[in-house]
């Protein structure tokens, strides 16, 4: 299938992208996404955060990228830690806002761009991504990963839950387009999970994900394939999760 590159400018594809969510948190409010915390993003805290006090936790600067309306932030507040929230959408952090009251929680949330991070160097110890970076085209994804690297310090950890390639939804994509390499300009075929999203969609193998990071100065600790089945066993779709350090 040709490529397309109507969509590759990053500006393009983050208006496609607000817009799409803002009228879903329009519409539909908490019901647009899920209510509690990713269940690997769980298994990360546990891995490394969980174990450590009170007093550790409340010194750990956490950032979510995507933050949205909270599902995953909430917990992250009410474990202790420093938070923070970036979106691109107004209407998603509103509901952030009160999500984060509901759990008598407080979080330090910002409107803006993840491939360009509102904060200083090496700010966070630690960067978490929920299944927010997959709407950058490969350019952009780029930029983004160096902007996890520029605001992480050394000894701080990146999580990153992503579409995976071995998705049927990326090796069957149709009537959708590709724009570049591995980013779809959306999830068009009705009975592919996720339709109707109307932005750019991306899609990512784990080892070339862990030689990006590699790149930039990262140790990968942990990659996984997580799959599951849709439409009573009728799809098969795949996350990469993946954990990694970056080097002192």
């Amino acid at each position: 299938m040709a490529l397309v590159g109507t969509f590759a400018d990053r500006r393009v594809s983050m208006e496609r992208t607000k817009k799409f969510y803002g009228q879903a948190y329009r519409t539909s409010g908490f019901a647009a996404q899920r209510m509690y915390p990713n269940e690997e993003l769980l298994r990360f805290f546990g891995s490394y955060y969980f174990t450590l006090s009170p007093a550790v936790r409340k010194q750990l600067r956490v950032l979510e990228v995507g933050c949205g309306s909270g599902a995953n932030l909430w917990m992250i507040a009410r474990e202790g830690f420093e938070t923070y929230g970036v979106d691109l959408s107004s209407e998603g952090l509103a509901l952030c806002e009160q999500m984060l009251s509901k759990w008598g929680v407080s979080a330090s949330l910002k409107q803006g761009d993840m491939s360009v991070l509102p904060y200083g160097n090496e700010f966070f110890d630690v960067i978490v991504d929920v299944f927010s970076s997959y709407c950058l085209p490969e350019k952009p994804f780029g930029r983004f990963l160096d902007e996890v690297a520029r605001v992480l310090k050394a000894g701080g950890r990146f999580f990153s839950y992503h579409p995976s390639k071995n998705s049927e939804a990326f090796i069957n994509p149709g009537p959708a387009l590709r724009i570049d390499a591995s980013t779809l300009d959306g999830i068009r075929r009705p009975t592919s999970p996720y339709y109707p999203q109307d932005y750019p969609f991306r899609f990512i193998d784990p080892e070339d994900f862990a030689r990006m990071l590699e790149r930039r100065g990262f140790n990968i600790l942990r990659s996984e394939r997580v799959g599951r089945t849709y439409r009573n066993m009728g799809e098969y779709f795949e996350f990469v999760s993946i954990h990694a350090e970056k080097a002192g």
